[in-house]
């Protein structure tokens, strides 16, 4: 047994405290000790690939512009403090704290006496201080459920004319399964993607994690963004003994629904927000885990060595792989074999903005539908050129597997939170890490969520 020292925070009370990373045989826990509340011991990495190997060292970028000056410290003075090591790759902005279903598990505890929608002034707000520190990142449009908004492709458009190139939205889905209109509307104001809450397969999976039976609305919603040439990220909460055997179906589904299903990013649970009861160690289910499980369920289709370190955010908070798909129905992993963000880690240190750069292109490139095939001239005897095939296959079939742990209370690790790409626009024009906007202690007590800056 052994351990590394970072610093992480009280579950109870959000204080800053000392914590380990003390590994044990091949699982990693996080340990700390609250001087008022005890000691908390949590798993934070289990299994191979080791925890160890799993690291791609980065030199900061720091954001450009927004800093806060550091007072209390890390994660107190986030709206960026000089002590954050990342730009912002993509920026979530939140556009309602309404919805439309009442979900068991959300991270935002939407639909709790939400407020009143922001206007659009705010929003154009949002977009200016989001440009001013980091330029023209990837957006996400979150909630609450943004459908729930009428004006929802107002925003889109403002968000193009300000010089946002891809702009995403987080949902549920069931506006776009029933609304084909509003859809038509969304895409003609320029949406790029859909980030598509799926958790599964299976009813019982949706009344777990969302309190109904979602299957039929899901899978409408992909066809009528498949229709309309809009791209889809299948984007499932994992949660163990609820849908975790479920993920090869979901990589199944994904794939039969292609090219419209662009990948799957898979999201591990985390307790923020609401989600019931305080977590258990088989509550959880971590990055490696994750991995071992899809190379599983599909049946060596995906591997363990085909997934990679984040060029981006801090490596312990994700993997990706990016595959090709075949005319067989298999899969041929493309990792590493392009200068996106999926290129191997070379050796030594390398740049956190080239990351972020990398990490925005690609998922600008690879989560939008693809577009008509461009004309080419025809071969003589009408039959198309072995090359001509392949710059076809590449535009349709390229597919990603990816996923991204978040941090609670319970787990967040302060060298982690440094790192990272994801920031929330708060109500105020700050831009805060997205584990630490929505972190809550384990009474509920938001660190960032819901509050003023402070003075």
């Amino acid at each position: 047994m052994y351990s590394t020292w970072t610093q992480s925070v009280c579950p109870e009370c959000l204080r800053a405290i000392p914590a380990a990373r003390t590994r044990e045989g091949d699982s990693v826990y996080l340990v700390k000790q609250c001087p008022e509340h005890g000691v908390f011991r949590t798993p934070v990495w289990r299994g191979e690939p080791l925890f160890d190997s799993w690291s791609r060292p980065k030199t900061p970028s720091p954001p450009a512009a927004g800093h806060r000056p550091a007072r209390r410290g890390c994660p107190f003075d986030c709206g960026l403090c000089p002590g954050h090591g990342q730009h912002t790759c993509t920026a979530l902005l939140e556009v309602t704290a309404r919805c439309d279903l009442r979900c068991p598990v959300c991270f935002a505890g939407a639909g709790d006496a939400p407020a009143e929608d922001p206007p659009l002034s705010r929003v154009s707000f949002w977009f200016d201080r989001v440009l001013a520190a980091s330029g023209p990142c990837n957006i996400q449009l979150s909630g609450g459920e943004p459908t729930m908004r009428d004006d929802l492709p107002d925003i889109v458009a403002l968000g193009r004319r300000k010089g946002f190139a891809f702009i995403q939205l987080n949902t549920n889905g069931l506006r776009l399964a029933s609304d084909e209109r509003f859809v038509r509307e969304l895409k003609d104001a320029g949406l790029s993607s859909i980030f598509l809450q799926f958790d599964g397969t299976q009813d019982s999976i949706y009344r777990q994690l969302r309190g109904a039976a979602l299957l039929d609305a899901k899978r409408r919603a992909v066809e009528r963004c498949g229709a309309l040439g809009i791209g889809v990220v299948l984007v499932p909460t994992v949660a163990p003994g609820i849908n975790a055997a479920d993920m090869g179906n979901i990589v199944s589904f994904a794939l039969a629904a292609g090219p419209t299903v662009r990948g799957v990013h898979f999201q591990p649970i985390s307790y923020f927000g609401r989600y019931g009861r305080a977590p258990e160690d088989n509550g959880r289910i971590t990055l490696p885990e994750v991995m071992r499980g899809l190379e599983a369920q599909t049946g060596g289709m995906l591997r363990v060595a085909d997934f990679l370190p984040p060029g981006c955010e801090h490596a312990l908070c994700s993997f990706h792989g990016t595959y090709l798909r075949l005319p067989g129905g298999g899969l041929r992993p493309v990792s590493g074999q392009s200068d996106g963000c999926c290129s191997s880690p070379g050796p030594g240190l390398t740049s956190a903005k080239e990351g972020a750069d990398k990490a925005k292109a690609f998922v600008a490139r690879q989560w939008t539908a693809p577009g008509p095939a461009p004309a080419t001239p025809a071969a003589p005897d009408g039959e198309q050129g072995d090359f001509d095939r392949f710059l076809d296959q590449a535009r349709t079939g390229l597919f990603s597997i990816s996923a991204m742990c978040f941090q609670d209370a319970w787990t967040l690790d302060l060298e982690r939170l440094q790192g990272c790409c994801i920031h929330c626009v708060s109500p105020d024009g700050r831009l805060i890490p997205f584990c630490a906007y929505n972190l809550t202690s384990a009474s509920g007590r938001a660190l960032h969520r819901g509050r003023a800056c402070p003075s």
